[in-house]
């Protein structure tokens, strides 16, 4: 879950339909490779299935104990 005062400068959306059993390890090295965008940048990557009916959104966040 997102905290509410997260800063997101950007947001992304991977142009490609991503097949949705990816774990959060595909999503990153998608990320990596194709949009060549570090992933612990304060940005928001959005991901659409085929049918383009479903969203998953990947965000790395700091947790409170390491801020």
């Amino acid at each position: 879950m997102m905290r509410p005062d997260a800063k997101v400068e950007r947001v992304y959306l991977y142009p490609k339909p991503v097949d949705f059993r990816k774990s959060i390890d595909g999503l990153a090295a998608l990320v990596e490779l194709d949009i060549q965008v570090a992933v612990f940048d304060p940005v928001l990557f959005v991901f659409l299935n085929r049918q383009r009916n479903r969203v998953k959104i990947l965000y790395w966040g700091v947790s409170r104990t390491q801020a």
